[in-house]
């Protein structure tokens, strides 16, 4: 399965293994709920998954390379323990706990979350000494003497054995007690990550033509060549921050990243046309719905390449200001809850205002730091947070200028401040709408209801920042376009039931 289907099977496993009866207890017991194992190539983006699960069921993740682990380290260090049994002592050799059980709990004590997953990777290429010890893990989740806590669920992940020499096969009896789950690298998946995670433009639309680059592992007389969905991610960024810095994007850099050098040759040429492109269609004056006229004749000549790299290029640069409201949404709720909390102090007796918006700060720098030690804060909800309390301290500035003089008083103020930024809100959607529309608008007079127009619909709806501002303040362009796209795959679906019955 693809790693999207894997994600919510993950998710669902999760769902039933967490369900309690009304006594609190586990519907699945702790002993019958079967660790999962995805199964799949490396680089295919079987850890970020996971922490998307656990971001996405609010639960908290520890992760682990078992390959780094020694015997000692998994199962805790051994001591000489007396007993006595039947009147006489014994000496009884008895393990310190396991790192990997003991971050466990340390977790549990510093962030609150008391149910969790404990993602161990590489778990069929552990070590020879700790193989037999990792056979009674999965079967029992007991590391030495000590067991993985109530409410923590363990997931493992491991390569085929084609990928790493170092992989030990597992004998039924395990295999038997494992809920395990095959991965295969998806490029039309992996693009809807993409588009949430901000991957270069680029790469998206080099992906776009050559699909078969996306994902590659051959060996060849140079030994084995690869490129991996990780590969694409991490160049992205090195990418982002070398133009950010004026730095040139080489052959060289795309070679550190996509070991394959015909596929890493053939990027570096297309990276260095989409540039081109990116200079010769002056996107922002597409957007800001300037006189394009000129732009619009070479769109019409362009052979059908050039035209999925400036549908790349449109949908990257709209994409921008979509998310950015998108992003001011999450910080006005997270406003907007700190403002009602405030509300709620200054009724009290003697209440100050500046004290109950440095709580709500204090609230969400916690929130902050057990979120990134739980690993279940996403970046977009991090970074909304931070955004959140840069403004409540230019409201705490505020009230210290403005020193009201009641607590009514102060919280008018505050409100004052909450209604201006949702005005700026509102004009900051308004602006990133007409960009949508400039863009259909440029696309219908050039494209027609060619197939470009039906890219353009299907990229917008799997963005995941376009459809969530398309949902919410709406656009007639799309929806006018969507419904005609919708019509044309009942077309193909009609046209193909006629094929089949011959007629």
């Amino acid at each position: 399965m693809n790693i999207k289907e894997a994600k919510d099977e993950i998710k669902n496993a999760m769902t039933a293994y967490f369900s309690k009866n009304e006594f609190g207890e586990y519907r699945i017991p702790i002993e019958k709920q079967r660790p999962i194992f995805l199964m799949g190539p490396p680089g295919v983006g079987k850890t970020a998954i996971m922490e998307q699960v656990a971001q996405e069921l609010d639960k908290g993740i520890i992760s682990y390379s078992m390959t780094h682990h020694t015997r000692q380290s998994a199962l805790g260090l051994p001591f000489i323990e007396t007993k006595t049994y039947g009147g006489k002592e014994y000496s009884v050799s008895e393990y310190t706990m396991s790192e990997i059980i003991a971050s466990v709990y340390e977790m549990m004590e510093q962030t609150g979350k008391k149910e969790g997953i404990l993602f161990l990777d590489e778990i069929n290429c552990v070590s020879e000494t700790l193989a037999p010890s990792m056979l009674q893990f999965l079967q029992y989740k007991i590391f030495g003497r000590h067991r993985v806590p109530d409410g923590w669920i363990v997931v493992t992940a491991g390569n085929p054995p084609e990928y790493n020499n170092s992989v030990r096969e597992f004998d039924i009896v395990t295999w038997d007690r494992l809920k395990r789950i095959d991965v295969e690298p998806d490029y039309e998946v992996w693009k809807e990550f993409a588009y949430k995670s901000g991957v270069h433009a680029s790469i998206t639309t080099y992906l776009d033509i050559k699909k078969g680059d996306f994902y590659k592992i051959e060996t060849s007389v140079d030994g084995k060549t690869f490129v991996t969905a990780r590969g694409w991610c991490d160049l992205s960024d090195m990418i982002r921050l070398y133009e950010e810095n004026g730095i040139k994007v080489t052959e060289k850099l795309i070679g550190q990243y996509l070991q394959n050098r015909k596929i890493a040759k053939d990027f570096a040429v297309y990276y260095d046309l989409f540039n081109k492109y990116r200079s010769d269609y002056q996107v922002d004056q597409i957007l800001n719905g300037g006189n394009v006229e000129t732009i619009k004749g070479r769109a019409k000549a362009a052979k059908f390449d050039e035209r999925l790299s400036l549908l790349g290029l449109l949908l990257d640069g709209v994409t921008e200001p979509l998310r950015d409201v998108c992003t001011d949404e999450k910080v006005q709720t997270e406003l907007l809850n700190a403002l009602k909390a405030v509300r709620t102090e200054l009724v009290k007796p003697g209440a100050d205002a500046g004290s109950a918006i440095e709580t709500q700060v204090k609230s969400r720098r916690a929130a902050i730091a057990s979120g990134r030690k739980a690993g279940s804060l996403s970046a977009e909800d991090q970074f909304a947070l931070n955004r959140a309390i840069r403004a409540l301290e230019k409201e705490s500035a505020l009230l210290l200028k403005e020193a009201p003089a009641t607590a009514a008083d102060a919280f008018k103020l505050l409100k004052g401040d909450f209604d201006s930024r949702t005005k700026a809100l509102k004009k900051h959607a308004d602006e990133a709408g007409k960009k949508l529309s400039n863009v259909f608008k440029f696309c219908e007079d050039v494209f027609g209801d060619g197939q470009e127009m039906v890219i353009l619909v299907t990229e917008l709806t799997i963005s995941y920042y376009a459809s969530r501002f398309i949902s919410r303040y709406g656009c007639k362009e799309y929806f006018a376009h969507n419904k005609e796209l919708l019509f044309y795959e009942r077309q193909k679906e009609i046209i193909s039931q006629l094929d089949e019955l011959q007629l």
